[in-house]
């Protein structure tokens, strides 16, 4: 929709950029929030309601005239697809924590990269023969009904409700949240994973936002630019399953190195390519653009007790998806003064950056692995 909004509205690269992350901000600062408020009140009510404004808000982008009112509409969605992340990991890792959690959060992330592969294709096919605005009204009358949905699936499964030692009015919690508020075991290597999960996700952000942009100069339309979306998308879903097989068989370091890697260099490469070389080569981009955000999300599990994933969680995605939103406003002002090419070549070695981080978290690794097996 970036593009279109540019056309109709006359926005500029930053405001693009801007406009990118008041969604992206404000599902960030939602998510910590949802992960406390799902403790007392439960992941299920946390959940329905937060699906329900999310779609709200996307029904409410049709009705926008300006930047101010797209800006507006998006902070409403952002809030509400807030407690997804959090309280969804939540809920898998305690359906699978004497089991293989790390598959399940796998399957979990790779489940809604098809929605974000099939989202793009459908709306630029529905762009070619609808207004925006209509594209907008069906996509939020999906996301409420989607909330009624999720209501009556979460009761049939009984899972996502208060919990019991609240519910039950009892004075003391389970004794595992004794030892500390956030209950995390091994500090260090949770911050080393949230400080490269924050720059991953600072370059995924800026590229994908501007990467529409990049093929527009080299001759691409709407059509085009949505398969492309979806070639980095279908990418990335099969990146979170291969780098999951990856990461079991070669360990989560070597893994995460090996993807931002792949993700700098596919990223530089496309650069001076043609359009049509480029779309051979955006699915492999997109697998090793999202294979680190999988291999990191699973492992945040494994440095928090069970009964503070939902903090844990929230945490880690709150500072993920808070550079997640501000990513595209500060190349949205370096694209503006340098131009799309260059500020894409900064992201590409921006994201070399995690490669030390990342052989950091070996030690902590291991720590929290002699922890479990104790």
């Amino acid at each position: 929709m970036l593009p279109v909004w540019q056309g109709e509205f006359g926005l500029s690269l930053s405001q693009v950029g801007v406009i990118s992350s008041t969604y992206s901000g404000a599902m960030s600062i939602g998510q910590l929030p949802a992960g406390l408020a799902a403790e007392r009140w439960g992941e299920r009510r946390i959940l329905v309601v937060g699906t329900f404004l999310a779609g709200t808000g996307f029904c409410l982008l049709g009705f926008a005239g300006g930047a101010l009112g797209l800006a507006l509409a998006l902070v409403l969605a952002g809030i509400g697809n807030s407690p997804q992340h959090p309280l969804n990991s939540t809920l898998v890792a305690r359906a699978y924590e004497d089991g293989p959690m790390r598959t399940a959060l796998g399957i979990y992330n790779f489940s809604g990269d098809l929605g974000k592969m099939a989202v793009p294709g459908l709306a630029a096919l529905a762009l070619a023969s609808l207004d925006w605005r209509y594209v907008t009204y069906s996509y939020g009358g999906f996301g409420i009904a989607a909330a009624v949905g999720l209501l009556f699936l979460l009761r049939f499964l009984s899972t996502g409700a208060r919990p019991k030692y609240l519910a039950k009015r009892q004075n003391s919690a389970p004794d595992s949240l004794k030892l500390g508020d956030w209950g995390i075991h091994q500090r260090s290597g949770y911050a080393i994973l949230s400080a490269v999960s924050m720059i991953d996700g600072a370059c995924r952000a800026a590229f994908i936002t501007f990467l529409p942009f990049l093929l527009i100069i080299k001759g691409a339309g709407i059509e085009a630019i949505g398969g492309a979306l979806v070639l980095v998308f279908a990418g990335g879903a099969a990146g979170k399953l291969i780098c999951g097989v990856i990461a079991e068989r070669l360990g989560i370091v070597r893994t995460a190195v090996m993807s931002e890697l792949a993700t700098a260099g596919g990223i530089l490469l496309l650069l001076p390519l043609p359009l049509e070389a480029c779309f051979w080569l955006l699915p492999i981009v997109g697998v090793a653009l999202n294979g680190t955000s999988s291999v990191l999300y699973a492992s945040v599990a494994e440095f928090v007790v069970p009964e503070r994933h939902g903090r844990g969680f929230g945490l880690f995605m709150t500072l993920t998806i808070g550079a997640w939103a501000i990513a595209p406003a500060v190349f949205g002002v370096l694209s503006d003064l340098l131009g799309v090419v260059q500020t894409l070549a900064m992201v590409g070695l921006f994201a070399l950056t995690t490669v030390p981080l990342a052989l950091g978290l070996t030690r902590p690794l291991q720590a929290a692995s002699d922890s479990r097996s104790t």
